[in-house]
């Protein structure tokens, strides 16, 4: 039996393999494993043996939190059609999170998404689709990448809904001449003049009427079946209030077949048309300009060709992409995008890797380096190994990245939520009140079927639910095409929120590669022969300073070196025996643990690391990384925006001190602990500003989760990192600022979205029920309140598009 467990306090490869030797060591666990990227430890144990409170023990032991068995959830991303304002997603969260088995529901009305996370083993999907088509909507599956099938669906739609708006419109428009006409003495023909022919005059009305209703019926289908689930939504407003207006029209036709002709009078067969033909109309453009805010998502997309060129027994076939297996050798020509990621297996070449990276100058590949799916081969032909494809592909984790974060609501919206559960039945009440109100106020049935039919129709719920995720939806995609993968709209508001940014040192000032620009032997060891033992440690260890120290010894040959007890000493260094001596390789901090009275003067502003053998020092390297070409830059824009700028570095006070003046910051903190990082940000956290932490590499996680905003700079394509808010794949500070700046111009527009959105609807109904006639101005006429509701949506996507515009200049003087 396999279980996931999620331990905490882990920070760098040191911690898992005591973790795994913790519970590989107790009884009935045959293997444990360890995921950093989640703080996860997954055992496969004998059930008859296994006792889980002994693994708890062993891991608290061992020095880590045991923080329970992780629950396998399957995640299922469906199309919902049929929804209409934020009623509608309101309702299916609500209903879907009460069913036991669902873990979280979240519904992207902008997108018509919904992504389900339930435990397979209590419920199933076809229940869940289920429960969706009982409340009313059409769930269809979609791929876990959103192929281009389910944007050429979505076209199709919109091709359909614009053939039913011309229909609607072609009978329509003569409706509206008929009835109208003769009071603006336009020509009617005698046949259909109301004084003579008023049976003619309103039977022409209502078979023009009857087209419309039917081409608008999934209106009265969604509306209605809302009604009586006691869950009413937009749908319902426009039915209730078209359908008033259609049945007392119907009413004075048939008063008029049977001899009330004066009953011509009392006709709304044209408001009832005029006003499904306008919400038509607002739809149909709400819907176009919504296809336009999933354009991020499609250009990413179309970055993976759909075919490759692999090499089966010397020949070359080309097979659809998503075909590739692991280990398939691929070709790759100049001008092909690469369709999977893999590892150059023969030749090398240019790649343009600017769609992940950000950076637009060319990486040169060799043999054994990795390349990623939808970057350009711009050079030469070159083999590959293919070693992720599918969904595994980084390409792929960056769509899902982009797309959860499309689908997750900001805090700033959760006061549109409150009100869009209750807005539907406020406004039927209000539409009722206010009709009944005039009535008995001396009012006939016709003004205050006015007053209902205008009150119903210009509320509009529709755009408090799209004022947010539409323009999430655009500043997440946007910041995608910049290389700014910004995971959660609540990671964007904080962002937005900002005060403090802490930045980790080394890989984030600074470049994060290392290089030894000094080593002297000490206490009269052989300089070759230290080296040659700090190189056999060293190869054993994965720190960017042991790469600097292995690139400046490789020179060596250290194969009759044999490492034994080798133990990764989070902070400090290494230990290890090495041909039966006891090793220490470490800072001056695991110096003076080994030897309290050790000390060392540098004239240099450089880290110094020490061998130890036995317990005699015997070498010194110093050490010294670059700084970022931009860093500064960055420093100063924080600064000049009102950003508090904190640097956090292991290294002593005089390296930290050499860095800030040369980047600018003026608050450090050296010689910290990968442990003393959170405890740093949970300090600053105190003051009560927004804390954003940026780092580079596992050893930051705690410090990245603990902060409000955690950013992870300069992974490139090692995106997964779970502990970070966003991530950006370009190695730049200044990506830091831009991130900020487009948070700030996202909320900016969601502010306005919900300002516009509220200001209509507070208003447009009290205009509805009659306020300005109660001052002797106009009375509202329901088409004109149509007409208006149907624009507010689209105002409010359009408003939303335009950070679609958004570039950043690299102005120091602005964000």
């Amino acid at each position: 039996m396999v279980y996931k467990y999620r331990i905490s306090g882990m920070t760098c490869v040191a911690c898992k393999r005591t973790v795994e030797t913790a519970a590989a060591g107790v009884g009935g666990v045959d293997e444990a494993n360890v995921n950093l990227t989640d703080d996860s430890l997954i055992v496969n144990v004998d059930n008859d043996l296994y006792d889980e409170s002994k693994l708890t023990k062993a891991i608290e032991k061992s020095g880590y939190g045991f923080a329970g068995r992780i629950e396998d959830t399957t995640i299922a991303r469906l199309s919902v059609k049929g929804m209409t304002c934020a009623a509608c997603s309101l309702s299916i969260e609500k209903t879907l999170e009460s069913l036991d088995g669902i873990k979280s529901a979240r519904v992207n009305l902008a997108d018509e998404l919904l992504i389900v996370e339930y435990l397979s083993e209590k419920i199933r999907l076809s229940d869940i689709k289920e429960k969706i088509k009982w409340l009313g909507y059409e769930p269809s599956d979609i791929t876990t990448d959103r192929t281009d099938s389910y944007h050429s669906k979505k076209l199709a739609e919109l091709a359909k809904d614009k053939r039913r708006l011309i229909l609607a419109f072609i009978f329509t428009i003569p409706l509206f001449y008929i009835s109208m006409g003769h009071m603006a003495g336009l020509y009617i023909p005698p046949v259909i003049m109301p004084e003579s022919y008023p049976l003619a005059f309103t039977g022409i009305q209502f078979l023009l009427t009857m087209p419309v209703l039917i081409l608008a019926r999934q209106f009265y289908i969604n509306g209605f079946k809302r009604i009586f689930h006691l869950d009413p939504n937009m749908d319902s407003l426009i039915a209730i209030g078209t359908s008033a207006a259609f049945i007392y029209s119907f009413y004075s036709l048939v008063a008029v077949m049977f001899g009330n002709h004066h009953k011509w009078m009392d006709l709304y067969f044209e408001t009832a048309a005029v006003i499904l033909t306008l919400i038509l109309l607002g739809k149909y453009l709400e819907s176009r300009a919504k296809t336009r805010t999933g354009d991020a998502i499609r250009k990413l997309m179309d970055l993976s060709p759909k075919t490759a060129t692999i090499i089966i027994d010397g020949k070359e076939q080309i097979i659809p992409a998503d075909e590739v297996i692991e280990g398939n050798i691929l070709i790759i020509k100049p001008g092909d995008r690469i369709p999977v990621d893999g590892i150059i297996d023969e030749g090398s070449a240019v790649i343009d890797e600017s769609m992940l990276t950000g950076e637009s100058q060319p990486a040169d590949k060799q043999s054994g380096d990795k390349v990623f799916a939808g970057t350009v081969n711009k050079n030469k032909s070159f083999k590959m190994k293919a070693k992720g494809v599918g969904a595994e592909t980084v390409l792929a984790n960056i769509i899902r990245l982009v797309e959860s974060a499309q689908i997750s609501k900001a805090p700033i919206a959760r006061i549109a939520d409150k009100i869009a559960g209750i807005f539907v039945p406020v406004v039927i009440a209000l539409a009722l009140f206010s009709s009944a109100a005039w009535f008995i106020s001396g009012k006939d049935i016709s003004f205050s079927l006015t007053i209902l039919i205008s009150v119903l129709v210009i509320a509009c719920p529709c755009a408090l639910g799209l004022a947010t995720p539409t323009a999430i939806m655009v500043g997440t995609g946007k910041g995608a095409e910049l290389g700014i993968l910004i995971k959660s709209a609540e990671a964007l508001e904080n962002a937005y929120k900002t005060k403090t940014v802490v930045l980790d040192k080394t890989g984030t000032i600074t470049k994060g590669k290392p290089k030894v620009l000094l080593f002297e032997p000490l206490n009269g060891f052989d300089k070759e022969e230290v080296l040659k033992i700090a190189l056999a440690c060293e190869k054993r260890s994965e720190h960017p300073v042991s790469e600097a120290i292995i690139e400046y010894a490789k020179q060596f040959d250290a194969s009759g070196y044999i490492v034994e007890d080798f133990t990764a000493i989070s902070g400090f260094g290494l230990s290890a025996r090495v041909n039966g001596k006891n090793v220490s390789i470490g800072n001056e901090k695991l110096m003076r643990e080994e030897l309290p009275e050790f000390s060392y003067e540098s004239k240099n502003a450089v880290s110094e690391i020490f061998v130890l053998i036995g317990k005699v020092p015997a070498g010194v390297f110093e050490i010294a990384d670059t700084i970022r070409e931009d860093s500064r830059a960055a420093v100063r824009m924080f600064f000049q925006n009102g950003i508090e700028t904190i640097m956090l570095t292991g290294d002593k006070k005089s390296v930290a001190q050499d860095i800030a003046d040369k980047t600018g910051i003026k608050r450090f903190y050296s010689e910290v602990m990968p442990k003393d990082k959170a405890d740093i940000i949970n300090a600053l956290k105190s003051d009560g500003d927004t804390v954003m932490m940026v780092g580079d590499g596992i050893n930051d996680a705690p410090a990245l989760a603990l902060a409000d905003v955690g950013v992870s700079v300069g992974q490139g394509t090692d995106i997964a990192i779970e502990s970070a808010d966003i991530v950006l794949m370009k190695n730049s500070l200044v990506s830091v600022v831009t991130a900020i700046d487009l948070s700030r111009k996202t909320i900016r527009n969601i502010k306005q979205n919900l300002f516009w959105a509220f200001i209509y609807n507070i208003l447009g109904i009290p205009v509805a029920a009659g306020a300005l006639y109660v001052f002797g101005g106009p009375l509202l006429n329901p088409m004109i309140a149509a007409l208006a509701m149907a624009f507010s949506s689209v105002s409010v996507v359009t408003n939303a598009l335009r950070l679609k515009k958004y570039k950043y200049t690299d102005r120091e003087d602005k964000i």
